[in-house]
């Protein structure tokens, strides 16, 4: 009978309306920053582990985890805390900063040489109903696994177990957060994390069945501990978007693309008809004007032929009198005259314009539309000095810090004056394999649609190791140098094909002019 309220609430989940899936590749990146916190001993100078519990990284260097887990160490001077990171590496040793038994909230501060992720803290009251992970270090499984006391010290893996929220609830005078994700002995101090890898409570307790396994847990809820980080001079990550998956915004991006689609060729079927009404104008007064200035000069040149006939008339008349009444001069300029209008009238007949000067004229009315820059789509060319901004509808953002970008651009891929991107299939992009941060950034810029875009993989120490060799081999061309941009698209293949199908977040900006 103890399962029925397990089962009545895995129930409700399912068939709660518009609840989100985890995504693997988000649990395990928030897994990279879970740690086994281990209460050690000495015994004739060996390390002996007295207790454990998880914690998770909420900055490099500081950890979170329940009070309950370091109580041992608190009470005993001699007992140290452990800190045993989960994607490999060496143990080190953690110093207890603050400690809270009101809401079992501790912060332990990292005194070996290990940096880890920091995890994100989810936004807001968390939902009702909801699928949440539990990520932690159970004892149960450890024992199933026949691991011994020495098996506690090495970098493990962390237990990861899916549930559904079941309710916000205060206990013990603290806010937490019911949900059915398993934990057990072992698991206390460790995430509770949404679909998207955020942390929303940090697991400290199961409800008493009568001594069988518990059916429901409790998780320290964000209202408790976002106070109690910033009271201890820790500014945790917190991210209040939606939690969406990457398979839902690249269905949204499709639609988009249809949309644009579709608006374009109707644009362009606009424009085909403005252009075909504008060559038919362009034709119907070319051709007036044409047919107009022919029949003009025509005219023209028949009205001169008269005038010089009649002028040849009189010249005639002149020439046949006898010489002595005969006007030599008045002979000559008139006979003078008439050439010269025989001549005109030739020459207006010939200059008439031809029948391809229609051409000509309706080619000069169109060439002159498509010399506007707009109309000819030129204005996104050439150097860019740019302001973008984050288009939250089109991101997904999990643990990225976001902010406006200034973006300087050339056209020949330089950013910011001394950033060169690289060009290969079409697009400008950029690979950055920091040293200080277990992520691959892989910026790519539009300059036609000035859209600013990063794709971040957060990745597993190894994945990250591997990237960092392949990023070694070569070095970045800077710019202004001849080939630059297509010599490092071929350079950063090697990183790329070191990289999951998917990202992990996805940053869309759009850029306008400062």
């Amino acid at each position: 009978m103890r399962r029925l309220p397990a089962l009545l609430a895995a129930l409700l989940a399912l068939i709660a309306p518009a609840l989100a899936l985890a995504e693997p590749a988000d649990i395990d990146a928030a897994a990279r920053g879970v740690v086994r916190v281990v209460i050690i001993g000495e015994d004739n100078g060996e390390l002996l582990p007295i207790s454990h519990g998880t914690g998770f990284a909420v900055a490099a260097d500081r950890v979170v985890t329940n009070a309950h887990v370091v109580r041992d160490a608190l009470r005993d001077g001699e007992l140290r805390i452990g800190i045993i990171p989960s994607g490999g590496g060496e143990a080190v040793y953690g110093q207890a900063l603050a400690v809270s038994a009101r809401n079992d909230l501790a912060l332990i501060r990292i005194t070996g040489d290990l940096r880890l992720p920091p995890l994100a803290l989810a936004g807001g009251a968390p939902p009702d109903s909801g699928e949440v992970t539990s990520v932690g270090y159970p004892m149960n499984v450890d024992r199933a696994q026949g691991l011994d006391f020495n098996d506690i010290f090495r970098s493990q893996p962390p237990v990861k177990s899916r549930g559904f929220i079941s309710g916000a609830r205060p206990s013990r005078q603290f806010d937490t957060i019911l949900h059915t994700a398993p934990i057990a002995r072992g698991s206390s101090g460790g995430p509770l994390l949404d679909p998207c890898g955020r942390v929303v409570g940090v697991n400290s307790f199961g409800a008493d069945s009568d001594g069988g396994d518990a059916e429901f847990f409790f998780a320290v809820s964000n209202r408790e501990m976002v106070p109690f980080l910033r009271a201890n001079d820790v500014e945790p990550r917190v991210n209040s978007s939606a939690c969406r998956s990457m398979a839902d915004l690249d269905a949204a991006e499709r639609e988009r693309l249809q949309r644009e689609q579709m608006t374009a060729r109707a644009d362009l079927a606009q424009r085909f008809e403005a252009q075909r009404e504008k060559r038919e104008r362009a034709l119907l007064e070319a051709e007036q004007g044409v047919m107009t200035e022919r029949e003009d000069r025509l005219f023209l040149s028949i009205v001169l032929l008269l005038i010089a006939f009649g002028l040849g008339q009189w010249a005639m008349a002149l020439w046949r009198k006898d010489e002595e009444e005969r006007d030599e001069t008045r002979l000559r300029m008139v006979g003078g005259a008439a050439a010269a209008i025989v001549l005109a009238a030739l020459a207006a007949y010939l200059t008439r314009p031809g029948l391809d000067e229609i051409d000509r004229r309706v080619a000069a009315v169109m060439q002159a539309g498509e010399d506007d820059p707009e109309e000819a789509g030129m204005s996104a060319s050439g150097d860019l000095a740019l302001t973008c901004t984050l288009v939250p509808e089109r991101s997904r953002v999990t643990s990225a810090q976001v902010e406006d970008i200034e973006f300087d651009w050339t056209a020949d891929g330089c950013v910011n004056s001394r950033t060169q991107y690289g060009y290969s299939g079409g697009i400008w992009s950029r690979v950055f394999v920091p040293n200080s941060e277990d992520a691959v950034s892989v910026n790519s810029f539009d300059p036609d649609r000035r859209i600013f875009r990063t794709e971040r993989y957060l990745l597993s120490r190894k994945a990250m190791n591997e990237a960092r060799e392949a990023r070694g081999k070569y070095e970045a061309p800077q710019c202004g140098v001849e080939g630059a941009a297509s010599r490092l698209g071929d350079m950063q293949a090697e990183v790329l094909g070191k990289l999951p199908q998917q990202a992990n977040e996805r940053l869309v900006y759009e850029c306008i002019s400062k």
